[in-house]
């Protein structure tokens, strides 16, 4: 076992040889949007994020299904597996198969494996002093799904608030193995301020964070301000409020949304100064739109996250 349950990072590591390791994950949760085939193809996209955050190639998946049958129908659980389907075909990922049961409330979601080399894992923890933090995809996926479900939201907001989601990782991943990443993550339910605390947690470095340069979906300031905001946000700030200082122009609702619970967030890659800029441009012309510098990494920080 090269990595496993013990460093909080976003999936477990088993050497095979000299020139291969898998990478094996597993994530499921209920329903977030409406649409049956858009739920499977979020499903699919945030159970693949933790092989590319790996910095490894997504090769199996097996589907897990609990689904309360006679309330739902078979044509929604369809819909909801080719939504899944079609996200795996873009990842280049073989369904093996998978396991369902009936239950009262539906959940899906899928358990993976990918290959990596053994030298080159990327692991949440490996920060250096100067790096810069890169965020692929804007924030604000909890607030704006809390917005769907009480019907406040626009069609346009979650329009994009779903293609972000169901958005592989994978176009970023193939990018970031061109450049010396120091250590990377995915942004999911611990929103992002509580996914940098896991990547400084127990060291000696700090980030400064600008608040200013987080890309954040349209439409989630607007529903922060209106206490939209999920339980989990609460709960991740509570968390981790001892590693975060916030600069007295940080507003209770900004501080909110960058502690909101994200489901199939962006990757949190640590990069050289002299080469992020360079990884971002890389990124956006090869379609990760929302790619950022959004902080910078500093040496005897004692694991503090400034956000200004």
């Amino acid at each position: 076992m090269l990595i496993g349950i013990g460093t909080s990072d976003d999936a477990g590591v088993y050497k095979i040889s000299d020139e291969l390791a898998l990478i094996q994950t597993v994530d499921f949760f209920t329903p977030i949007v409406d649409n049956p085939f858009d739920f499977g193809r979020i499903a699919a996209a945030n159970a693949l994020s933790d092989v590319y955050a790996m910095g490894g190639v997504p090769k199996t998946a097996m589907n897990l299904v609990a689904f309360p049958l006679e309330k739902l129908g078979g044509e929604v659980l369809r819909e909801v597996l080719l939504g899944g389907i079609a996200i795996l075909k873009e990842a280049e990922t073989v369904v093996l198969g998978g396991h369902s049961i009936e239950d009262d409330e539906f959940k899906y979601g899928l358990s993976v494996t990918g290959f990596v080399h053994p030298k080159k894992i990327l692991a949440n923890q490996g920060l250096k002093n100067g790096d810069c933090l890169i965020l692929t995809k804007p924030i604000g996926t909890g607030i704006i799904n809390t917005a769907i479900k009480g019907g406040l939201a626009s069609e346009s907001t979650v329009k994009m608030a779903v293609q972000i989601m169901a958005a592989l990782n994978k176009y970023a991943a193939k990018v970031m193995i061109d450049f010396p990443i120091t250590a990377c993550t995915d942004i999911t339910g611990f929103g992002l301020l509580g996914h940098i605390a896991e990547m400084i947690f127990g060291t000696n470095i700090g980030v400064k964070i600008d608040s200013s340069l987080v890309p954040i979906l349209p439409e989630t300031f607007d529903f922060a301000s209106m206490g939209l905001v999920p339980s989990g946000s609460h709960r991740n700030r509570k968390f981790r409020q001892n590693m975060v200082n916030l600069k007295s122009n940080v507003t209770p609702v900004m501080r909110d949304i960058l502690f909101d619970p994200q489901t199939s967030g962006g990757l949190l890659i640590g990069c050289p100064e002299d080469q992020s800029q360079s990884l971002v441009n890389r990124m956006i012309d090869n379609g990760v739109e929302h790619a950022a510098i959004i902080g910078q990494v500093y040496d005897n920080a004692k694991g503090i996250i400034f956000v200004e």
